[in-house]
Order: C-alpha cells, then structure tokens, then sequence
C-alpha cells in the first residue's frame, strides 16, 4: 500500500516536472525569434474570439444570480443601495475572473488537447518537424501566446456582461435607472480592485493552454488516448487554475493592501 502510495507521489511529481519544463520552455521561446504572427492571430480568433458569446451570456446569468443572492443578504440590514457596488466588488475581484478561467479550461482546454492529440496520433507533427517546421512553436507559442492576451479581454467582457445581467435584475426588482446602477456599482470600484484581478487570468491562460498543449503533444495509444488527453486537460486545467489563484489572490494582498481592504 504504501509503496503503491510512494510510486504515486512519484510519478504526479515527474509530471509536474516535465509540464514546467515544457512550460518553461513556451515562455522562452514566446521572446525569442521568429515569431509565428500568423498562426497567433489566428488562435487569438479561435481561441479568444469564439469564446466571446459563451463568455458573454455566461457572465450575465452570473450577475442576475449574484444580484439576486446580494439582494436576499443585503435586504436583512437595509443596505439596499448598496447591491450595485456589492456585485461590482464580487465581480471584479474574484467571481469573474475565476469563472472566466473555468469556463475557458473546459472550452479551451479540452479544444488544444484534442486537437495536439489528434495531430500526434495521426502524425501529424512528425510531418511538421520532417519539413523543417518548429512544431513546438507553430504549435505551443502560439497557442500560449493566445490565451495569455485573451484572457484579461475575456475576463473584461465577463465582467461588465455580469454587471449588465446584475442591471437588468435590478431594474426588473426596483425600477432602478441604469445611470444610477452604474454609479453606485463604480462609486467604490478603483483600479486596484480591476487591474490585478484581470492581469492574474495572464496565469490562468498561460496554466490552460501549457497543461492542454503538453497533454495533446505527449498523446499515446490512437484515438483512445485523443479522449483522455481531451478529458484531463480539463480536469488538470481546472485544477491548477484553482491553486493557482489561492496563491495569487495572497500575493495581490500583499502587493497591494488596499485590495484587502488595508
């Protein structure tokens, strides 16, 4: 058992290695010529701009949910007018974020892990690599480079999605104008609650498209391994995004303290 147990530990912290390696060398060569403009352009349109709808509507039945939920709380202590600027926090700080990433792990994630995947089984890349093609960085690079600069926009148009869902609960509740929701939602929002949380979903895009793109380059075993290479960039995307943002959410406090209300 605990041998079992040892060999476990084991074989999790060589994949951990191996997966920093290859993300390691994704950001190296993201800095170094030549750069693949094209291909990245076209992932960002891929990757970034198919995701805008999902996005979008997704972000608006958050903040109809999370406005419904500030209301039932806030209603007990007569802090009514304070719902709009309850749900901007929320929203803006972690809930959009987060959920952003969660999102994109699964659309994203199992996409570039079934897509890698399949163009190893069916060699695909050997055929890159035969014609004097980095497959790496036609492949990875661009990839990276892509959910890195999509992200933040992305986690941007969560945001002010939810806002506009979070309005349209509210106004349908009390009548509330929207000039009056937007300036109470803004009247405590800075930009030190906004540019840190979006900036960290850098992370979170660098975390999917690093875990999905090794798990897809690294497939073995045909079509059965295309699946499960799809399936465990998700689960391992989602993870690692979690962990990740528990770490930089204590590292946003510390850089900037007013961010936790310091």
């Amino acid at each position: 058992m605990l041998e079992r147990a040892g060999r476990l530990v084991v074989s999790l912290l060589a994949a951990a290695g191996d997966v920093s390696i290859f993300g390691f060398r994704a950001i190296r060569e993201l800095f170094t010529p030549p750069y693949e403009l094209r291909e990245t352009v076209r992932q960002l349109f891929e990757l970034g701009l198919r995701s805008a709808p999902l996005i979008a509507v997704s972000g608006m039945a958050v903040g109809v949910v999370l406005s419904m939920h500030t209301r039932a709380s806030l209603e007990r202590f007569g802090a009514e007018s304070m719902i709009p600027a309850g749900l901007a926090i929320a929203l803006v700080r972690e809930t959009g974020p987060l959920t952003c990433g969660l999102l994109l792990s699964g659309r994203i994630g199992a996409g570039i892990g079934a897509e890698l995947g399949a163009m190893r089984v069916t060699e695909q890349i050997d055929a890159l690599e035969a014609s004097a093609v980095d497959a790496f960085r036609y492949l990875v690079v661009t990839r990276v480079a892509a959910c890195i600069i999509a992200l933040p926009i992305l986690t941007t148009i969560m945001n002010f999605a939810g806002m506009i869902g979070g309005f349209l609960a509210e106004t349908t509740t009390t009548g509330m104008p929207l000039p009056l929701y937007f300036n109470r939602a803004f009247s405590i929002v800075d930009l030190t609650d906004y540019v840190p949380a979006t900036v960290k979903t850098m992370v979170f895009g660098f975390i999917i498209a690093t875990i999905s793109s090794y798990l897809g380059f690294t497939t073995e075993s045909g079509t059965e391994g295309v699946g499960r290479a799809s399936t465990r960039a998700v689960v391992f995307s989602s993870i690692g995004i979690i962990v990740a943002n528990v770490v930089l959410v204590r590292l946003i406090f510390f850089i900037f303290p007013k961010a936790a209300g310091g």
